[in-house]
């Protein structure tokens, strides 16, 4: 995967297999830096690297807490590593600790790097179309209705066999996206009452 490729928070800690929060620390605390880009409306976006997912991979799987020093050590060098070979990598944090990186990290990269591929290949985001709200790219259908059709029961499977035309990855695609992109705004209905079941 690129270098330069753009990954959300969100997607760094869906893709790693750990918390937002956990990406959010680290951004906070410096041992994550994102490139900031601009957008029409609102605060920039806060854009990560690949080597992002690694780092939290290797934080969210380790089972001992690494003092701040380390991490940062751990995250210099892990950027300093292409990341066709971070699989293959120890990090030396102190004469007494060692990572392991690749054992830590299973496909996470990986899993990154055909994530990043896919979104880029199958999801559009255009003013045109559908008020700037992502779709399958060649299509008006929505990441979110992709979402809401998996979270109502259906499977990709099915989304394919009512979609031919729509390959898998740009299901799969479209899943995780709208995973790790929200919908802002007002809740519809009164979300706060209680529905008889």
């Amino acid at each position: 995967m690129d270098a330069t490729a753009n990954l959300s928070a969100r997607e760094v800690a869906d893709l790693a297999g750990t918390s937002k929060k956990l990406v959010e620390s680290a951004i906070e605390d410096g041992v994550l830096r994102p490139r900031l880009v601009p957008r029409r409306r609102g605060r920039p976006d806060r854009l990560l690297s690949p080597h992002a997912v690694a780092l939290a991979g290797v934080l969210a799987k380790l089972d001992l807490p690494l003092p701040l020093a380390h991490k940062r050590r751990l995250a210099e060098a892990l950027e300093r590593v292409p990341i066709d070979q971070l699989r293959s990598v120890r990090v030396e944090l102190s004469p007494a600790v060692a990572l392991d990186v690749g054992r830590l990290l299973g496909d996470t990269v990986e899993r990154a790097e055909r994530y990043a591929q896919k979104r880029d290949r199958y999801i559009e985001v255009n003013d045109a179309i559908k008020g700037g709200t992502a779709v399958i790219r060649g299509s008006r259908m929505t990441v979110y209705s992709v979402l809401g059709r998996i979270e109502h029961g259906e499977t990709l499977d099915d989304l394919v066999a009512d979609n031919p035309d729509i390959p898998r990855d740009a299901f799969e695609a479209a899943l995780l996206y709208a995973r790790t992109h929200p919908l802002v705004g007002r809740p519809s209905g009164r979300p706060w009452e209680r529905k008889a079941a």
